[in-house]
C-alpha cells in the first residue's frame, strides 16, 4: 500500500489553513501532518513532521516565503515546496520558481488546482494555476530582459550553466568552482527545472541564444 503523501500548510490566517485542510483530508492519499502560521513555527514543524510537501503563503509576518522556501529545503532536502498566494503577477512566480518551488496556486483556485499541484509535484513535475501560466509563457516567449537567464536562475547557477555549455563535465565543474560533484548534479537538476529543458544539447543551445557561450 502507498503511503500518504504528508503536507505541511504554511499560512498566517487560521481560517484559510482550516479551509485548506479541510479540502486536502477528503482527498485520498493525502494527509495535513501540520499547520504553521509562520516561518519560525514552519522551519520547526519541517523538521519534526518531515512532510513530503510544504504548502506555504508567499506572505507570511516574520519572513517571506521566498527567503523561507530555500532554508527549508536545506533544512529538508528533497521537501517539494508548492506557492500559495493571492498574487498573480509573474514577478512573485518567478521568484519563487527561482526559490525553488515546483508549484504556484492562486488562492483564488485552491480547492481542486491545489490537489493537482501536489500530485503534480510528487511525481517531479511542476504546476502553475492557468490563471498566471498564460502571462508567464507570454512573457517568456516575448524574451522580456526580466524573464532572462541572469532572472531566472541563481548567480551560480549561470556559472555552472556556462561551463555545461562549454562540454565541462561534473568532475571538472566541481573542481573548478571548489565545490562538490553532487552540488553541481543538484544545480544541473533546478537549472533543468527552472528552464523546462531535459537534455544538455538543449541547454547548450539555450545558453548559446543567451549570450552566456560563443559558437
Amino acid at each position: 500500500m502507498t503511503a500518504a503523501t504528508r503536507v505541511l500548510l504554511v499560512d498566517d490566517h487560521r481560517l484559510v489553513r482550516e479551509a485548506i485542510a479541510q479540502t486536502l483530508r477528503q482527498e485520498p492519499g493525502v494527509e495535513v501532518a501540520g499547520e504553521a502560521g509562520n516561518a519560525a513555527n514552519a522551519l520547526e514543524l519541517a523538521a519534526s513532521l518531515r512532510p513530503d510537501v510544504i504548502v506555504m503563503d508567499i506572505h507570511l509576518p516574520d519572513r517571506s516565503g521566498i527567503e523561507l522556501a530555500p532554508q527549508l529545503q536545506r533544512a529538508q532536502p528533497g521537501v517539494r515546496i508548492v506557492a500559495l498566494s493571492a498574487y498573480t503577477d509573474k514577478r512573485y512566480v518567478i521568484e519563487m520558481l527561482r526559490a525553488g518551488a515546483l508549484g504556484y496556486v492562486t488562492k483564488s483556485a485552491a480547492g481542486f488546482e491545489l490537489v493537482m499541484a501536489i500530485r503534480a509535484v510528487m511525481a517531479g513535475q511542476s504546476y502553475i494555476s492557468p490563471e498566471v501560466a498564460g502571462a508567464l509563457v507570454s512573457s517568456l516567449h516575448g524574451g522580456e530582459p526580466a524573464l532572462d537567464a541572469a532572472r531566472l536562475l541563481g548567480r551560480r547557477e549561470v556559472e555552472i550553466l556556462k561551463l555545461i555549455a562549454q562540454g565541462q563535465r561534473t568532475p571538472a565543474i566541481a573542481a573548478s568552482l571548489q565545490i562538490s560533484p553532487a552540488t553541481v548534479d543538484a544545480h544541473r537538476r533546478n537549472i533543468m527545472r527552472k528552464l523546462d529543458i531535459h537534455t544538455v544539447a538543449d541547454l547548450t543551445r539555450y545558453a548559446i541564444r543567451q549570450g552566456l557561450v560563443s559558437l
